[in-house]
């Protein structure tokens, strides 16, 4: 009998060693793994005709309501580019915060792949309001400016804030009346929900986003994220830009039963959850330490920190992290789904341990 577990594969890498750059560094969550193993075996249809793909609906329709339809991509920039696609004609522009990832970490995929004209806001902490809206939300028939005909909002923020249920309704309500469309950037939604102990629908589908981006590759996928549309009166032809936009997988239940596995349970809870806490244990941690700044709100699994760069640069010898803002000497430490107490305390008594040589 052929033995499964074989492989000429060999690990190249030490598994002990933890960094704070990006939660895409983590591993595979081990209930992800258990369930794409789960998938194997067999033939199934390809290209999203498969069984794990048909009942990913019932799931995605329990987290965001009855009308939902979801459409696993590849990875965030194609669910972000599908997604804004299928809001705009040709002659439309996205308004969205000047830090928001289709932006800023993109490479301009939305502009080069998506023909998307991007009109962006400074913003004081991630997050857009009708006011902020306002400043680009004008033009509407002047067929010399690209038409404002759709919002891109992030939950949460790529500063690592929080938009309340009450900021994204005043947002929604806004950009509707305006004749714009929603999109929420979702990469970290789950993070969203652990922290504000909402469900993810309460602050998506019931206050009228159009269409979501919902990330899972940053809480414990393997790889996959999904264009979950919310308002299928009003955003269409998805199966027909994913394909085109290159992010229609052959073999698909891989991607869609990791989905599963998120979602049919509390994992998604628990590990943005998690994330979450290591992030606050982070902040407490690194406030006691004299001349280390936190300097955004610790509201998910992100802390934001000023400290002298010379400390950060032999830090980062140490630990993996990046520098959100070169001119200022800002930092981002993200925390993930396994992320431990002794890796932060460890990180910490690093961070102490450098200021002490400053």
């Amino acid at each position: 009998m052929t033995d499964l577990t074989r492989t000429d594969a060999v690990r190249r890498h030490d598994p002990a060693v933890r960094g704070f750059a990006s939660d895409n560094y983590a591993g595979v969550h081990p209930e992800v793994l258990a369930a794409i193993t789960l998938a194997n075996g067999g033939h199934q249809i390809s290209y999203g005709e498969d069984d794990y793909t048909a009942h990913l609906q019932d799931v995605f329709r329990r987290h965001f309501g009855d009308k939902a339809e979801a459409y696993p991509v590849f990875n965030g920039t194609g669910a972000n580019v599908v997604a804004l696609q299928a809001l705009l004609p040709r002659w439309g522009a996205v308004v969205c915060a000047d830090t928001a990832h289709i932006h800023v970490d993109e490479g301009g995929a939305p502009e080069k792949m998506g023909g998307i004209k991007l009109h962006t806001v400074s913003t004081p902490d991630g997050k857009l309001t009708p006011e902020l809206l306002d400043r680009q939300a004008f033009g509407f028939g002047d067929e010399h400016r690209a038409q404002p005909l759709a919002v891109s909002i992030t939950q949460s923020t790529e500063l690592g804030t929080l938009y309340t249920i009450d900021e994204i309704r005043a947002v929604v309500d806004h950009a509707h009346q305006l004749g714009m469309l929603v999109h929420m950037d979702g990469s970290r939604l789950a993070n969203a929900a652990a922290s504000l102990g909402q469900p993810m629908r309460a602050f998506t589908t019931d206050l009228g986003v159009d269409v979501l981006s919902f990330g899972g590759t940053k809480n414990g996928l393997l790889l996959g994220e999904v264009v979950v549309v919310l308002n299928p009166e009003r955003v269409r032809n998805i199966k027909y830009l994913r394909k085109t936009s290159m992010q229609l997988a052959s073999k698909m239940r891989f991607v869609s039963v990791q989905f599963e596995a998120l979602l049919a349970g509390d994992l998604y809870l628990r590990n943005a959850g998690h994330a979450n806490a290591m992030a606050s244990r982070l902040e407490a941690a690194v406030r006691k330490i004299d001349g280390v700044e936190v300097v955004r709100p610790v509201q998910a699994n992100a802390v934001f920190a000023i400290l002298p760069r010379e400390v950060s640069e032999r830090l980062q010898k140490r630990y993996r992290f990046y520098f959100w803002n070169e001119h200022t000497g800002e930092v981002r430490w993200m925390c993930s789904y396994d992320t431990t107490e002794a890796d932060i305390d460890a990180f910490a008594a690093a961070i102490a341990e450098e200021m002490g040589r400053a």
